[in-house]
């Protein structure tokens, strides 16, 4: 009997890679279930087959557990599916993207450039997704990170992740999420230290919080580490021309809405995980209570309900203020996400599309929100992949 209960537990569980989690609690189950779920999947097929007794629930368990096999298996399969088409929808988006330089036919700062290019394993040919890498793992030990108080005033800090390659290299500044309201620049660092092995300098930085701050406190933040950055270039080691943001989540919306509101010539490129990008859409289509009060998190961060600051929620809107002139965009997302809909990134697209912007889209089937909390699952080596080819396109 016991194990009949174990194995309903794990069917249900399994239903998240294809159901939505219906509460907060259930959404962080469901990103293990979904980026760990070969470790479901080992223990669903030993309560199949470790049989004792003349048990009678056997049938049961057999049948059920079969099913749990296959819905398991649904975030391997999806990725192997989206790791064959990868590359080559990549390529469409940004055509020439997998070009190698060759002997001679470049002057010594595109060399290095390409060169950057050339030595990532992640290149054009390379396999979004190894199987293999999922129990590895990819060997990667943290970066060691320095803070730098980059506001005086507002006691603003960023955590500094030093490039593994001497010179010169482009910048990432990465964005925390947390609804505005929470997180900080320590949040998911596992991306940090892999791309500053890569050969780029690596920003974290915090930002001031709702509801004490309003919309556009964070984007007026990013635009101070920007310049925080570029005053100390030199010790820092920054190609000042080639800064790339990436958020995840809030700090999706951020880097969206300072990409397309700062206009710095400097910003190459926009990295969105899962970030809202059309707050007038969000707001009349609110997340599941149970899961988050996506309308209060909102009213926090811009003042008021959409009655009461209409403006806020038009100029908070990626949506609203891309135009032909924005820098190139990578939009990742779940479509299992319970707290930021993948239509935000939908609806973003089209509006790229229509200002001719250049952009690309990962959607995947089974990921909810913060499935990147590891690099090495289903979802986590398929951005780290998408994140990689865009900076070699964008920031070279």
């Amino acid at each position: 009997m016991l194990r009949l209960i174990i194995t309903i537990v794990f069917f249900l569980l399994s239903l998240l890679t294809i159901f939505r989690a219906p509460t907060s609690l259930i959404w962080y189950l469901s990103i293990l279930v979904t980026e760990f779920c070969w470790i479901f999947f080992c223990i669903v097929l030993l309560l199949v087959f470790w049989r004792f007794g003349n048990e009678k629930y056997n049938l049961a368990v057999s049948v059920l557990g079969i099913v749990s096999l296959a819905l398991f298996s649904l975030p391997v399969i999806g990725a192997y599916r989206i790791s064959g088409e990868l590359n080559k929808n990549f390529d469409s988006a940004f055509p020439g993207s997998n070009r190698q330089a060759t002997a001679g036919s470049t002057t010594s700062n595109e060399a290095t450039k390409n060169s950057r290019y050339l030595s990532s394993p992640f290149r054009a040919g390379a396999s979004p997704f190894n199987l293999l890498q999922m129990f590895t793992g990819i060997n990667a030990q943290p970066t060691a990170y320095k803070t730098h108080t980059f506001d005086e005033a507002k006691k603003l800090t960023l955590d500094f992740y030093r490039s593994a390659k001497a010179g010169k290299q482009p910048c990432v500044v990465v964005v925390h999420g947390g609804s505005w309201a929470g997180g900080d620049s320590r949040q998911l660092p596992g991306l940090n230290s892999y791309l500053a092995k890569k050969g780029y300098q690596v920003v974290s930085i915090n930002y001031r919080l709702a509801p004490e701050h309003k919309f556009p406190s964070p984007v007026e933040d990013v635009g101070a580490a920007l310049n925080y950055l570029r005053t100390n270039a030199e010790n820092l080691s920054i190609d000042t021309g080639n800064f790339v943001l990436l958020g995840r989540s809030a700090g999706g919306q951020i880097v969206l809405s300072a990409a397309y509101i700062l206009r710095d010539p400097s910003i190459k490129g926009v990295i969105s995980f899962y970030g809202p990008a059309d707050m007038v859409w969000g707001y009349a289509n609110p997340t599941n209570p149970l899961v988050l009060n996506s309308r209060k998190v909102m009213e926090d961060y811009l003042g008021g309900t959409i009655k009461e600051v209409p403006q806020q929620y038009t100029s908070s809107s990626a949506t609203e203020t891309v135009t032909a002139q924005s820098p190139p965009a990578l939009l990742i997302h779940g479509k299992n996400d319970p707290l930021v809909s993948h239509l935000h990134a939908e609806r973003l697209s089209s509006k790229l599309q229509a200002a001719g912007t250049k952009h690309f889209k990962l959607y995947l089937p089974w990921a909810t929100h913060g499935f990147d909390y590891t690099l090495n699952g289903p979802g986590g080596q398929l951005s780290t992949f998408a994140v990689e080819r865009f900076l070699q396109v964008v920031a070279r």
